[in-house]
C-alpha cells in the first residue's frame, strides 16, 4: 500500500499481492523514509499527510498542524467572547449589530469551507480512506436534524420580528438570522454525510477549517445563551416588583424608542424565545461532532471498535415498565411546569410560594426514583460478565468529558445553594424543600455520571461475548484492490473489514437470540426510564423554570449580581448535561 510507505509508485510493484489487497493493520506507526509520501495511483501526498494510526500522531508536522488549528479556534473564540461581553455591558460603543457582523463573517467563512470540503472529498477518492464507526451515530445525527429544523424556524421568526423594526434599526439584524439559517442547513448536510470521515489529504487545511467551524458554533452558542439569559433573568427591584421580560429584547435593540411597524411582533418574539433551547442544543451537538472529525484527521485505523461489531437497532420489544413510568414522570413534570410558569407570574406571594413548593417536590420525586434506578443499574453491572473496551476512541473520550464537564454547572449551583441555606438556617418549609432537593440532585448527578461512564466503557451484549475483539476498519474499495486491476469503480463505497475473522459476516443478526435475558431487559428498562426523566429535567429549565431567581434566598445571601452570574453560567451547562445524558443513555439502551 503506497500510502504507508515512502516509496515511489514504480517501487510498489515489489510488494506482495497480500499487501496490495489488504489494508495495513499494524500496532506501530509506519515509517516515512522520504519527505513526501506516495498515495494510491501514484499520487504524491502533501508533506503534512503523515500517516497515523490513532487520533494523536507523533509526527511533528501533524502536531504543528493541530497546534495551528487550535490557535485559530482560540483566537476566534476569545475575540468573540470580548464582543459578546461588550455588546451586553457597553451598548454605546459596541452594539449587538457589531457582534452580528462578526458572526456573519465567521458563518460565511465556515460555510465556504464546508462546501469546499464536500466538493474536494467527492472528487478525490483517496481523500478519505477510513471512516470512524463510533463517530456520528444515527441518533446523534437525527437529533442534529431535529434541532436544526427548530433553529431554522426560530431564524424565520426572528426575520419576521426584525422586519417590523427595519425602519429604525440596523438591517444587519435581518441578515444575521438569514445567514445563520443557511449555515445550519449546510452544516447539517455536511455532518450527516461526513461526520465519520478520517481525512488523509490536505490535513492542515482540514484541521483549520474544522476548528473554524467549531469556534463558529461555540460563538453562536454563547450568543444564544446570552440572549436566553437576558430573556429569563428576572431581577427584583427596589419597589419589590420584577423587571419586565421584554427588557431583554430591548437590550438587544440599540434604540428603545423604536416601535414595531406591524402588529405581530410580540407573537414572533414569543415564538422565537421558546425555540432558543433547540438552537442552543444544535450548536453544542454540531460542536461535538466537529471536534470528533478534527480528532480523526489523519487517522488510518479505528482500533477496537467494539460497539459496532454487530448492527445495533433501537426497538421497544420486551421493554414496558421503564417507558411507562418515564412517561408518567414526563407528564407530571409538564403539568407542574405549566402550573409553575402561570403561578410565579402572579403578584400573589402565596401562589408563588405554592408553585415553588410544587416544583421542588416534583424534582425530589424524580431525583429519588432516578437514584434508585441508577443503583439498580450498578448492581446489574456487578452481576454481568461483560468486559471493558480497550483502545483509544475520540468519540467515547469526548462523550465522557462532556458529561462530566457539563455536570459541573449543576454541581456549582447546588453547592452555592447548599452554602446559602445552611449558613442562614432553615427558616421555612420552602428552605427545607430547597435544601433537600439540592442534596438529592447532587447524589443523583454523581450516581448517573458513574452509571453512564461505566456503561460506555463496556462491550455490547453478544451471545459470544468471550473477549474476542474485533477492530473494524472502514476503507474505500480501492484500498482492497490490487494495483494490477485495471477496472476502477465509478462511485465510492465502503467496506467493513474485521481483523479477528477470516471472512466477512454477511448477516451478523443471526447471532442474536430472539429473547432478552432478565439482566438485559432490566438494563433497558432502567435506561428508558432515565432517558425520559432527563428529558423532563431538561424541559423545565430550558423553557424558563428559574426557581433560583424566584426564591430570594440566593440573591439575599450572595451579592445580587454574583448570584446572577453563578446561575447564568452554571445553568446552560446544566441544561446541556441533561440532553447529553439522554444521548448517552440512548446509546446504553441500544448496546444493552
Amino acid at each position: 500500500m503506497c500510502l504507508a510507505s515512502g516509496l515511489p509508485p514504480d517501487s510498489s510493484n515489489e510488494m506482495t499481492t497480500q499487501d496490495e489487497e489488504e489494508p495495513r493493520i499494524s500496532s506501530s506507526p509506519p515509517i516515512i523514509t522520504h519527505s513526501r509520501a506516495w498515495g494510491p495511483h501514484g499520487r504524491r501526498l502533501s508533506s503534512w499527510a503523515c500517516p497515523s494510526l490513532g487520533p494523536a500522531s507523533q509526527d511533528p508536522a501533524c502536531n504543528w498542524s493541530s497546534l495551528l488549528s487550535g490557535l485559530v479556534a482560540l483566537n476566534v473564540f476569545l475575540l468573540g467572547c470580548a464582543l459578546v461581553s461588550a455588546s451586553v455591558f457597553n451598548t454605546v460603543h459596541i452594539t449587538s449589530a457589531h457582534l452580528q457582523v462578526y458572526l456573519i463573517c465567521l458563518i460565511i467563512l465556515s460555510t465556504c469551507w464546508m462546501l469546499y470540503y464536500a466538493a474536494y472529498t467527492y472528487r478525490e477518492d483517496q481523500a478519505v480512506l477510513y471512516k470512524d464507526g463510533h463517530a456520528g451515530p444515527i441518533w446523534l445525527r437525527g437529533g442534529l436534524i431535529l434541532f436544526g429544523v427548530c433553529s431554522m424556524i426560530m431564524d424565520i421568526f426572528k426575520v419576521a420580528y426584525y422586519v417590523g423594526y427595519l425602519h429604525c434599526d440596523s438591517a444587519v439584524k435581518i441578515v444575521f438570522p438569514i445567514a445563520q439559517a443557511v449555515f445550519i442547513f449546510v452544516q447539517t448536510y455536511f455532518l450527516w454525510f461526513h461526520a465519520k470521515d478520517c481525512v488523509q489529504l490536505q490535513r492542515n487545511i482540514t484541521r483549520c477549517g474544522l476548528m473554524l467551524t467549531l469556534s463558529t458554533n461555540l460563538m453562536l452558542w454563547m450568543t444564544a445563551v446570552t440572549e436566553e439569559s437576558l430573556h429569563q433573568t428576572v431581577l427584583p427591584t427596589s419597589n419589590a416588583s420584577k423587571t419586565s421580560r421584554s427588557m431583554a429584547m430591548q437590550a438587544v435593540r440599540s434604540d428603545d424608542s423604536c416601535e414595531c411597524s406591524h402588529s405581530a411582533c410580540s407573537i414572533f418574539e414569543t415564538a422565537s424565545n421558546y425555540l432558543y433551547p433547540f438552537n442552543i442544543e444544535y450548536s453544542l451537538f454540531a460542536s461535538a461532532m466537529t471536534y470528533v472529525m478534527w480528532k480523526n484527521v489523519g487517522r488510518l485505523l479505528d482500533e477496537h471498535n467494539h460497539h459496532h461489531n454487530l448492527p445495533q437497532r433501537f426497538h421497544l420489544r420486551d421493554v414496558l415498565l421503564g417507558p411507562i413510568n418515564g412517561l408518567l414522570i414526563l407528564v407530571a413534570g409538564l403539568v407542574t411546569f405549566i402550573m409553575y410558569k402561570v403561578d410565579v407570574q402572579e403578584q400573589d406571594e402565596a401562589k408563588k410560594e405554592a408553585a415553588l413548593q410544587m416544583h421542588y417536590i416534583m424534582n425530589m420525586v424524580a431525583y429519588v426514583l432516578m437514584s434508585a434506578c441508577t443503583l439498580a443499574g450498578w448492581v446489574l453491572y456487578g452481576l454481568e460478565q461483560r468486559e471493558h473496551v480497550s483502545g483509544k476512541n475520540p468519540t467515547r473520550s469526548l462523550d465522557v468529558g462532556l458529561l462530566l464537564g457539563a455536570s459541573m454547572g449543576q454541581f456549582a449551583i447546588c453547592y452555592f445553594t447548599i452554602v446559602a441555606v445552611v449558613a442562614t438556617g432553615i427558616q421555612s418549609h420552602l428552605d427545607a424543600l430547597n435544601l433537600t432537593s439540592t442534596l438529592l440532585a447532587v447524589i443523583q448527578l454523581g450516581l448517573q455520571n458513574g452509571f453512564i461512564v461505566e456503561g460506555l466503557h463496556r462491550q455490547p451484549y453478544s451471545p459470544h461475548n468471550s473477549g474476542t475483539h474485533a477492530a473494524h476498519v472502514f476503507t474505500s474499495t480501492y484500498t482492497l484492490r490490487s494495483h494490477s486491476d485495471s477496472e476502477l469503480p465509478e462511485s465510492k463505497s465502503t467496506t467493513t473489514v474485521t481483523s479477528d475473522t477470516s471472512q466477512l459476516q454477511t448477516n451478523p443478526l443471526h447471532h442474536f437470540s430472539t429473547g432478552l435475558s432478565w439482566k438485559r431487559r432490566a438494563l433497558k428498562e432502567i435506561c428508558a426510564f432515565l432517558m425520559l426523566c432527563n428529558i423532563t429535567l431538561w424541559i423545565m429549565p430550558a423553557f424558563g423554570a428559574r426557581p433560583q431567581f424566584e426564591n430570594p434566598h440566593g440573591h439575599d445571601f450572595y451579592d445580587l449580581y454574583m448570584w446572577v452570574a453563578v446561575v447564568n453560567i452554571g445553568l446552560p451547562f446544566s441544561i446541556f448535561y441533561r440532553m447529553h445524558s439522554v444521548a448517552g443513555l440512548f446509546e446504553l439502551y441500544v448496546l444493552s
